[in-house]
């Protein structure tokens, strides 16, 4: 089905976007640590390049979830009964939301680090 308007365009994109949202377990986890990462960049006080690398890292495993859902559901949609290739298709898109995790665990480590041992070192 062909969008007519810009504003349909952008009216199915935020279906999709809340759909992601509503169905997948995986996608409230990832909003509610990226919520938590956007915060500890402002506690910290972390520079603007630091948030920007934080907000990247976000965007891709939000990025790579929302594909995730819709690879599952093109499956879905094919397969009514269980086929290897569509197990393979599920298991490489899920790796793909791994791949994303991981990097944004690292980028996270490597902005939050020197910030958060400056913050505890004046605590205790």
């Amino acid at each position: 089905m062909k969008n007519k308007t810009l504003y349909d365009s952008l009216h199915n994109s935020w279906d999709g976007l809340k759909y992601t949202f509503k169905t997948q377990r995986n996608m409230k986890v990832h909003l509610s640590l990226g919520i938590a990462a956007m915060l500890l960049c402002w506690l910290l006080k972390i520079d603007l390049q630091g948030t920007a690398q934080v907000i990247f890292a976000i965007s891709f495993v939000l990025f790579a979830e929302t594909v995730n859902t819709a690879i599952e559901k093109t499956v879905d949609l094919f397969m009514s009964t269980y086929h290897p290739l569509a197990k393979i298709a599920k298991n490489v898109a899920a790796g793909a939301v791994l791949i994303a995790s991981i990097n944004a665990v690292i980028v996270g480590g490597l902005v939050f680090i020197k910030p958060l041992l400056m913050a505890l070192s004046k605590i205790f």
